[in-house]
């Protein structure tokens, strides 16, 4: 559970990049370009400059860590309730803390949570309320929140304790931004709550714990040593039990039997089975040496395609995870920058945030590696040559950095870079070819031809003055 769930936690928040990107709306980028070309650079480092902003406020927040011990819970209960509040870390309830409710289309309708506080946490307003109504060895006090979704899209939140209001509680939350984020594992359909990851392979790990067992019992009476005594035998049973290592005794070998269990044959069946169950959740939860063939020539390009064939399994999970935690994850960031001031108004219907890691990572991955097909298929039937001869350098630069999720700005030359380049580099050459005497009258002729503007620009000057 742990590694899948470590894959999973690397899948979805990869350290040091961002998991989403800002999209701008086709239409509005394709306006500003036409009254700038080169607003599109522009607008593309602001927009990566808000995702780092973004990132960074999510790595203070701690949020890398809740939400690990979120996808634990996920993975074996399905269901866990992330908090974000308007400060401070984010925080994750258990199954046994919450209650949601959904409607056909699965989408969040109400969600209450309990807590058990100090009542000296609540507002002094209703301590006194609270206390009248404590008995003598109660010590805390069950506080509710309720989130309740509006016709309008809002959330509205409000908390009671002892069926009673808080005061100063009371909030409501735009559309789509709501510091609770309700997790599902499985989704299915008609239903309120989520399904286990484990819950699938229920069999095998119940299968799998009675083989165990069995076989951890039976090898504790395997590994039990006893002797067994003729008792109408010469040998005396007192004889052998006090006499020490490699002792001489007066007895015959016949009398004296060791006591074995005899189950070498079924122990044996229960491994075999037992390896099969273990190669089957291995590879369900993403133990990739377990899946691996043990051989000699093993290649690294079919290591590589068992660990992508054991990713592409968890596709499912990915798209309801970026839906259902990432997404809101980010609306809620940066409503909560917004509002204290770190970024700027960013106008929702303008400004997208875009999942790239994820079902969309193992996408683009598979684009790589049909790309990187392609062009081995062609080099090997055509040779390498008729590469270059057919096929665009820049272009392929371009695909490959995009299924890999790089951005190129700055890293791959321009074509106008590379002509510059070139044009120089002819220079240079017939420089060189020219000889010195060559050099010399070139920068005679450019001093000229300088003085020349000089004295041109002096005289307009003096005519204008």
């Amino acid at each position: 559970m742990n590694n899948l769930a470590s894959a999973l936690l690397l899948s979805l928040l990869p350290p040091n990049a961002p998991f989403f990107r800002l999209v701008l709306d086709a239409k509005a980028k394709g306006e500003l370009e036409q009254v700038d070309p080169q607003i599109k650079n522009e607008i593309d480092r602001s927009m990566a400059e808000i995702e780092r902003s973004i990132m960074r406020e999510i790595e203070l927040n701690n949020v890398r860590t809740t939400f690990f011990e979120a996808i634990k819970h996920l993975i074996v209960a399905g269901n866990v309730l992330l908090y974000l509040p308007d400060e401070g870390n984010m925080r994750a309830y258990h199954m046994d803390r919450y209650v949601v409710s959904r409607d056909p289309m699965g989408v969040v309708r109400k969600i209450i949570v309990k807590e058990c506080v100090s009542p000296d946490s609540l507002p002094k307003a209703i301590q006194a309320m609270v206390s009248e109504s404590m008995s003598g060895t109660q010590k805390t006090v069950d506080i509710y929140t309720c989130a309740k979704v509006r016709p309008d899209g809002k959330t509205e939140i409000y908390q009671e304790t002892q069926g009673m209001p808080v005061p100063g509680t009371k909030s409501v939350y735009p559309k789509g931004k709501s510091p609770f984020i309700a997790l599902r594992m499985i989704q299915v359909d008609g239903e309120d709550y989520g399904r286990g990851y484990v819950e699938q392979y229920i069999g095998d790990l119940k299968s799998l714990e009675g083989l165990s067992r069995a076989i951890v019992e039976g090898s504790a009476a395997s590994a039990k040593v006893l002797f067994l005594v003729n008792p109408n035998g010469t040998t005396r049973a007192r004889t052998l039990a006090q006499s020490p290592n490699g002792a001489i005794r007066e007895g015959n070998a016949g009398d004296v039997s060791v006591l074995q269990v005899a189950k070498q044959g079924d122990f044996s069946v229960a491994l075999q089975t037992m390896s099969q169950i273990q190669e089957r959740l291995s590879y369900a939860f993403l133990l990739t040496e377990s899946t691996i063939r043990n051989a000699d020539r093993v290649t690294a390009e079919e290591v590589r395609l068992v660990t992508q064939s054991i990713e592409r399994q968890l596709g499912g999970v990915y798209s309801l995870l970026s839906q259902e935690a990432q997404l809101p994850m980010v609306h809620r960031m940066m409503d909560r920058m917004q509002e204290s001031g770190q970024l700027p108004e960013i106008p929702d219907n303008l400004v997208t945030p875009t999942i790239i890691t994820g079902i969309d990572a193992l996408g683009r991955g598979n684009d790589l590696n049909r790309l990187d097909v392609y062009l081995q298929g062609i080099a090997q039937l055509m040779g390498a040559e008729m590469l270059g001869q057919y096929v665009n350098i820049r272009e392929y630069l371009d695909r490959r950095a995009a299924a890999l999720g790089i951005d190129t700005d700055g890293l791959i030359k321009s074509e106008e870079e590379i002509a510059q380049e070139r044009q120089q580099a002819m220079q240079m050459q017939m420089m060189q070819q020219m000889g010195p005497q060559a050099m010399d009258a070139i920068n005679q002729n450019v001093m000229q031809t300088r003085g020349a503007q000089f004295a041109a620009g002096a005289e307009q000057q003096q005519q204008g003055e």
